[in-house]
């Protein structure tokens, strides 16, 4: 991390382990899967709700603000009515790229009928 961006402060830490912390930021599925689609391209809302897995709504909308909050999306809006913004990776974002392609490549070698078929930028 560059010494003039500011580490993530999560309150109400449950231990000072940064694993633990680090799932408690993009530990569950949901958040993984919004992590691949932003490195896949896609940037609206509309296409996050698009994908396969059919995330629900409240929870998209959730863990958008939650990624944007601890600074690893940045929300930019490109309309203003209705409101509609884009989200693009920071470089905290940015620095998962290689947990995410490790995800994948294990998940491709070890889990059968599985197949990589976006292509992400990593």
């Amino acid at each position: 991390m560059d010494r003039t961006e500011k580490a993530i402060k999560i309150d109400n830490m449950r231990s000072l382990c940064p694993i633990a912390n680090a799932l408690d930021i993009v530990g569950d599925k949901w958040t993984l899967l919004v992590m691949r689609d932003v490195f896949a391209g896609k940037r609206t809302y509309g296409e996050f709700q698009a994908s396969p897995e059919s995330i629900p709504t409240n929870i998209l909308a959730d863990r958008l603000k939650r990624l944007v909050g601890y600074g690893v999306l940045q929300k930019i809006p490109y309309q203003q009515r209705p409101v509609r913004n884009t989200y693009q990776l920071t470089d905290k974002g940015h620095s998962l790229a290689p947990v995410i392609r490790e995800i994948l490549q294990w998940g491709t070698k070890n889990i059968a009928g599985t197949a990589a078929n976006i292509k992400m930028d990593l």
